[in-house]
């Protein structure tokens, strides 16, 4: 999961890759996914899964799940304050 402040107003993104590293560059270079553009992005969240059915699976379990989201989202602004 990535997380983004543009404008006082803090986004996630989820995604599944198979290459983090140069999805994380895509991204940021304006390049990646049309919600993404504009912005500055950080993982805040990854997982590695042995299967592709399996990372799409949690992929869209994650975008369903707001509240896992939040939860995410929030233990890592938490993390940076301490």
């Amino acid at each position: 999961m990535l997380w983004s402040i543009k404008d006082n107003k803090i986004r996630t993104y989820v995604g599944y890759t198979t290459n983090l590293k140069r999805r994380l560059n895509q991204h940021n270079s304006g390049k990646g996914a049309k919600n993404t553009k504009g912005r500055f992005w950080v993982i805040i969240f990854r997982k590695k899964f042995k299967t592709k059915i399996l990372a799409m699976r949690a992929e869209y379990y994650l975008k369903k799940n707001t509240n896992l989201r939040k939860k995410i989202k929030n233990s890592f602004i938490i993390s940076k304050c301490i």
